[in-house]
C-alpha cells in the first residue's frame, strides 16, 4: 500500500508542475516570436517572390499561368486577401478564356471563401448562387459546401438573426460531412466541430488530440487543431489548457506567416482574464496589425471589440507603473540625501578608526610578543607534562610490582632463614655449609627478577621490540627465541628507555661489568638504520605518551 502511494505521488503530483513549466516555456517562445515576426514575414515574401518570378517565364502557357496563380492564391489567402483575390480573378479570366467549366467553378469557389473572410458577404453569396452544384465534381463539391458553411458561420457573428444563419451553416456542415472521405483529416476536423456544437466535448477532444499527435510540427493544420482544442477547453472553463492551446496555435500561425488568424486575439482575451495584461496587449496589438495587413474585415471586427478593453487596461498598468516609478525616484532622492550624510559620517568615523587601528596595532604587536613567549612556555610545559605523565605511569606500575616483589622476597628470606636455623639446630653443619656456599638460589632469583622485569616492561611498552627493530637495519634486527621475552641487549635498552643511561648502574642491575655493557651499547648503535648519535634518544621516545 505504501509503495502504491509513493508511485502515485511521483507520477501524479508533478503533472501540474510540469504543465506550468511547459506553459511558461511556450509563452516565452511566443514573446520571442512576437518580437521577431518580421523574420517569418520575410520568409513568406521570399516564397511569393519566387512564385511571381515563374510568371515572368517567356512563352508561359495559360495552363501554367493558372497553376502558378493558384499557388500564389494559396500563399496569399491567409496572408493578404486582396492579392489572393487578384490572382483568383486572373485565373477566372483564364478559365473563361479557355472555357474550362471546372476551372471557372474552382476559381469562383475560392473567391467566395475569400469574400466571406474579407466581410464581402453579398459578393460571396452571389458567387455561390451562380454555381450549379450538379455540375461540380466531388472534390469541388467539398469546397462548395465548405464555402457555404463558412459564409453563414461568419455572417452569424454579431447578427440579429445569428441563430438562423448558424442553423444554415450546420446544414451545409452536414452536407460537407456526407461528401468527405471519413478517413481524411478534413472530415475529422469538421466532425470535431460538430461534436463541439453538440456539447460532445470528450468525443471532440479525442479526435483532435489524435490528429494533433499525428500532425507535423508547427504547420498550418496544427494551428487549426490547437485552436479547435482551445475552444473546447474554453467551453469547459479550463482556462490553463485553453491558454496553452491558443498559444500553440498562435506560435504555428506566426511561424507560417499567417495574418488571417483567430488564435492571437482569442489568446489575448484569455490572458486579459488571467491578469497578464502586458502579454495580452502584445497579442491583441499583433492581431490588429495582422488583420489590417490582411484586410480580413471579420478578424478586424473581432479584434476591434476587445482591443479598446485591453488597451485601456494596459494604459492603466503603464500609468500605474509610471506613478510607482515617480514614487521610487522620490524615495531614491531622499535616500541619496541620507546616503551623502552617511558617507560624510562614515568618512569621519574612518579617520577615527584609523587612529584607533594604529593604537591597536601597537597593542597587538606587544600581545603577539607575549603570545609567542606564552606559546614557548606552553610548549615547554607540555613537554615536561608529557615526560611527567610517562614517568608517573612507569613509577606507578613499578611501585606496585616493587611492593609485591619486596613482600615476596621477605617471605623467601624468612623461609630461607628458618631452613638455616633448622639445619643449625639439628647440627647438620655440612648441609648448612653446602647451602651457604651454593649460588643456585641467587641464580634462580636473578632469573625470576629478569622474568618479572621483562613482563612488567613489556606490559608498559608492548611494542618495544618491534619499534626498536624498526630503528635497526633489517639484517641486524633481534629475533627472540621461543618463550624468550627480552634478551640481554634488549634489557639494556629497556633500562635506557626507563631513564637509566649510566652503564655502571645498568651493569649492577644485570650483573655484568660496566665495560661489557658499554660494548653491548656500542655494538647495537653500529647496527642502527638511523644516525648513531640519535639512536638512544629515539629509543627513549619509544611508546611515549
Amino acid at each position: 500500500m505504501k509503495t502504491l502511494l509513493i508511485i502515485a505521488f511521483v507520477f501524479l503530483f508533478p503533472l501540474n508542475v510540469f504543465s506550468e513549466v511547459e506553459q511558461d516555456t511556450i509563452q516565452a517562445e511566443l514573446r520571442k516570436l512576437l518580437e521577431n515576426k518580421d523574420v517569418y514575414t520575410q520568409i513568406k515574401e521570399q516564397r511569393i517572390s519566387e512564385l511571381k518570378t515563374m510568371l515572368e517565364t517567356p512563352n508561359i502557357s495559360d495552363d501554367q499561368t493558372y497553376d502558378v496563380n493558384l499557388k500564389l492564391y494559396h500563399e496569399y489567402k491567409t496572408y493578404l486577401s486582396d492579392s489572393a483575390i487578384h490572382f483568383l480573378k486572373k485565373n477566372l479570366e483564364i478559365a473563361k478564356h479557355l472555357d474550362k467549366k471546372v476551372w471557372i467553378n474552382e476559381a469562383k469557389l475560392h473567391l467566395s471563401a475569400l469574400y466571406s473572410v474579407a466581410g464581402m458577404y453579398i459578393d460571396s453569396y452571389n458567387m455561390l448562387e451562380n454555381i450549379n452544384k450538379d455540375q461540380l465534381p466531388d472534390w469541388l463539391l467539398i469546397n462548395y459546401y465548405d464555402s457555404y458553411k463558412q459564409l453563414y458561420s461568419n455572417y452569424s457573428v454579431n447578427n440579429i438573426e445569428a441563430v438562423t444563419y448558424k442553423q444554415k451553416s450546420d446544414i451545409y456542415r452536414d452536407s460537407l460531412l456526407s461528401v468527405l472521405d471519413q478517413n481524411s483529416n478534413h472530415y475529422k476536423i469538421v466532425l470535431a466541430e460538430k461534436y463541439h456544437d453538440q456539447n460532445r466535448l470528450e468525443d471532440a477532444k479525442k479526435i483532435l488530440h489524435e490528429l494533433l499527435e499525428k500532425s507535423p510540427s508547427e504547420n498550418h493544420e496544427r494551428a487549426v487543431l490547437a485552436y479547435a482544442l482551445a475552444n473546447i477547453f474554453k467551453k469547459e472553463q479550463n482556462i490553463e489548457q485553453e491558454k496553452e492551446y491558443y498559444t500553440i496555435s498562435a506560435i504555428c500561425d506566426i511561424k507560417n506567416g499567417i495574418k488571417e488568424n483567430a488564435s492571437l486575439q482569442a489568446l489575448a482575451s484569455v490572458l486579459y482574464e488571467t491578469g497578464d495584461i502586458e502579454l495580452a496587449y502584445k497579442c491583441i496589438q499583433s492581431s490588429m496589425e495582422d488583420a489590417m495587413f490582411c484586410n480580413a474585415r471579420l478578424r478586424t471586427f473581432e479584434v476591434s471589440q476587445i482591443f479598446p478593453i485591453i488597451d485601456s487596461a494596459y494604459q492603466d498598468k503603464i500609468m500605474k507603473q509610471k506613478n510607482e516609478l515617480k514614487l521610487f525616484l522620490l524615495m531614491i532622492s531622499i535616500l541619496s540625501v541620507f546616503l551623502i550624510i552617511a558617507i560624510i559620517y562614515v568618512y569621519y568615523q574612518m579617520k577615527r578608526l584609523a587612529r584607533i587601528r594604529k593604537e591597536l596595532y601597537k597593542t597587538n604587536t606587544k600581545l603577539n610578543e607575549l603570545n609567542t613567549n606564552l606559546q614557548s612556555s606552553n610548549s615547554l610545559l607540555l613537554t615536561v607534562n608529557t615526560e611527567l605523565s610517562d614517568a608517573n605511569r612507569i613509577k606507578e606500575t613499578y611501585i606496585g610490582h616493587f611492593l609485591d616483589l619486596c613482600s615476596t622476597y621477605i617471605s623467601k628470606l624468612e623461609k630461607y632463614q628458618n631452613t638455616l636455623n633448622k639445619k643449625a639446630v639439628e647440627k647438620k653443619l655440612d648441609e648448612l655449609y653446602k647451602m651457604l656456599k651454593s649460588s643456585e638460589m641467587i641464580d634462580n632469583e636473578l632469573k625470576e627478577l629478569y622474568e618479572n622485569f621483562d613482563n612488567i616492561f613489556l606490559h608498559l611498552y608492548p611494542n618495544f621490540v618491534e619499534e626498536l627493530n624498526s630503528l635497526l637495519v633489517e639484517e641486524e634486527r633481534f629475533e627472540l627465541k621461543q618463550n624468550e621475552l627480552l634478551n640481554t641487549e634488549l634489557r639494556i635498552f629497556a633500562l635506557i628507555r626507563l631513564g637509566i643511561t649510566d652503564s655502571s648502574k645498568i651493569a649492577s642491575f644485570l650483573h655484568y661489568s660496566a665495560n661489557t655493557i658499554y660494548n653491548y651499547r656500542t655494538r647495537v648503535r653500529n647496527k642502527a638504520a638511523v644516525p648513531r648519535e640519535e639512536f638512544e634518544s629515539l629509543v627513549i621516545k619509544i611508546g611515549a605518551i
